[in-house]
């Protein structure tokens, strides 16, 4: 099978790795010379040069390429339309891979004149992720309850040909989030961090907060509880906190491949440094999801023999009065459906690439927690909440233990810490 290729994997990784000393963090990737030749490349090669070639089995992947640029940098230009539809016109016939990166760079980039191609392989695909891809892609042009009712429709249709558990765990994300879009929320913002906030909460545990807004265009914020359960202050004596973005490039839904970071528990375990050029040399946080990792591993009990997991053993680790809150089961959930890799790192990104956007000068992630770092045209590193990030939590006791992501509310900005400070007392 042809393997998708997210563009930070396909030319970052052919770039000079990064180097660290103990005073200063060096990254080549985040020079003025070197962004500006990554940028040119992007244009030039992975977009231009490669929607020129002609469209067929063997070149399926320079578009895959040049559709996941075009996303990375919301890149929009008349030029590209022909070429464009003509992968729209001929995506039926396509491989699924091909599908995929289409489908989520027409999400990512809001090209929303191709609803009658993407209703038509809607129907016809045997791929329970194209099905819930094209059926987000026409959720963003209409959300009516008769839309809603025909897709609901085709995808119990679909369900009855699965037999694949990763399809059908995609399958019941994609009812569920579709159930989702009317329902409103029966869990004030003030329950939920008073349950989540408890002391007795997950005791002698370091735990890791990452509070989101439902859109995530906004950014949220992190806070650390140390292993007694009181949360870290800075050096002011203040409670220590950073704005974090949640939002995935694609802004996909969290069940999908590439989407936003899934809500719910993640769990923490241990300090890495990436070798990846979008993801810099400044430590990050390992998280993994159920399925990830065993139901030992994640509940961090021994004595459990249950090699199987579900919902019960999940449910464990939320407050009792949480234990029937769907939303922070997404994790859960989207293990379920096959999602890997989440973790909370920095970025070496340039934010120029979303100047305009609401999370500037944040840079979205293929699904990551990420943090703002800032680096100088020399590639020295100026800034680093993740770094501050990163001292935190080994501050708490280190990183073992576990990450919660919660989104808030949908109010139409960024968290901030004087709506949560009234939680923390």
């Amino acid at each position: 099978m042809k393997k998708i290729f997210f563009v930070s994997f396909i030319i970052v990784l052919s770039l000079p790795v990064i180097a660290q000393t103990d005073s200063i963090v060096f990254s080549k990737f985040t020079t003025a010379q070197n962004r500006s030749k990554f940028y040119n490349s992007l244009i030039n090669n992975s977009i231009t040069k490669n929607l020129s070639s002609p469209l067929n089995d063997d070149t399926e992947e320079k578009w895959q390429e040049a559709f996941s640029a075009i996303e990375l940098i919301n890149y929009q230009q008349a030029w590209t339309q022909p070429a464009i539809k003509m992968a729209v016109d001929s995506m039926q016939k396509r491989s699924q891979d091909f599908q995929q990166a289409l489908l989520e760079m027409l999400y990512a980039t809001k090209q929303k004149q191709f609803t009658k191609s993407v209703g038509h392989l809607l129907v016809n695909t045997t791929s329970a992720k194209i099905f819930a891809m094209c059926a987000e892609y026409l959720l963003l042009t209409d959300t009516s309850k008769k839309t809603i009712t025909l897709i609901g429709e085709a995808g119990i249709n679909k369900m009855q040909s699965l037999n694949n558990d990763k399809e059908i765990a995609i399958m019941a994300e994609f009812f569920r989030h579709v159930d989702n879009l009317y329902k409103k929320n029966t869990f004030s913002g003030k329950y939920l961090l008073n349950a989540l906030f408890n002391k007795n909460y997950l005791p002698g545990n370091v735990v890791v907060y990452s509070i989101q807004r439902k859109n995530r265009n906004y950014a949220g914020l992190v806070l650390v509880r140390d292993t007694a359960g009181k949360f870290i202050k800075n050096d002011a004596g203040k409670i220590f906190w950073l704005p974090q973005l949640a939002r995935s490039v694609s802004n996909m839904p969290a069940y999908i491949t590439n989407g936003n970071t899934p809500q719910g528990i993640f769990k923490m375990h241990g300090f890495d440094k990436s070798r990846s050029s979008f993801i810099g040399p400044t430590e990050n946080l390992q998280l993994t999801m159920p399925y990830e990792t065993s139901v030992q591993h994640f509940l961090n009990d021994s004595s459990i023999t249950d090699t199987s997991w579900s919902k019960k053993w999940y449910g464990k680790l939320l407050p009792k009065d949480l234990n029937n809150y769907d939303p922070l089961y997404e994790s859960f959930y989207a293990g379920a459906t096959g999602r890997t890799e989440i973790i909370a790192h920095g970025t070496a990104v340039d934010p120029e690439f979303y100047k305009g956007q609401l999370y500037y000068p944040y840079t979205p992630t293929a699904g990551c927690l990420c943090t703002k770092e800032i680096w100088d045209a020399n590639g020295n590193r100026k800034v680093s909440d993740q770094q501050k990030l990163a001292d935190a939590v080994k501050k708490a006791g280190g990183a073992n233990g576990y990450l919660i992501v919660l989104e808030l509310d949908d109010l139409k900005k960024s968290v901030t810490i004087a709506e949560i400070s009234p939680y923390l007392k």
